[in-house]
């Protein structure tokens, strides 16, 4: 699985605009967080081919980042487990660059160091 961050005008339609390039190219959005800021809003979309979503969503002139590979693990649904999780990841010295929960409810962190941040789950 691959993350992209896209940045979208934050007025009406615009994830609107995304769900139907991704729709229309036959990609799921198997996971996504979002938020607005100061007039803009900022995606992060979990999908399985991130060269073929960002392709889809230029050519609806929807500018993403590069795909980015992702951890994924397996979350419970309990109190501290984000911090628990998270703490695994900061003891290594990784930073998260975003973090997430995909369609399965596991946890999706965008890291700085992917191959250190799995390390630190062996």
């Amino acid at each position: 699985m691959q993350d992209l961050s896209v940045t979208l005008p934050d007025q009406p339609g615009g994830l609107a605009r995304l769900g139907e390039a991704l729709g229309a190219a036959g990609i799921n959005i198997d996971g996504l967080a979002g938020v607005g800021t100061g007039g803009d809003g900022v995606i992060h979309l979990l999908v399985g081919d991130g060269q073929a979503a960002r392709a889809a969503l230029q050519e609806a002139g929807i500018e993403a980042s590069e795909p980015s590979d992702v951890l994924a693990i397996a979350a419970r649904d309990q109190p501290g487990e984000l911090g628990s999780r998270a703490r695994v990841v900061a003891d290594a010295g990784i930073n998260i660059q975003a973090a997430y929960l995909d369609t399965n409810g596991n946890l999706i962190m965008v890291v700085d160091d992917l191959d250190k941040a799995v390390g630190a789950f062996s």
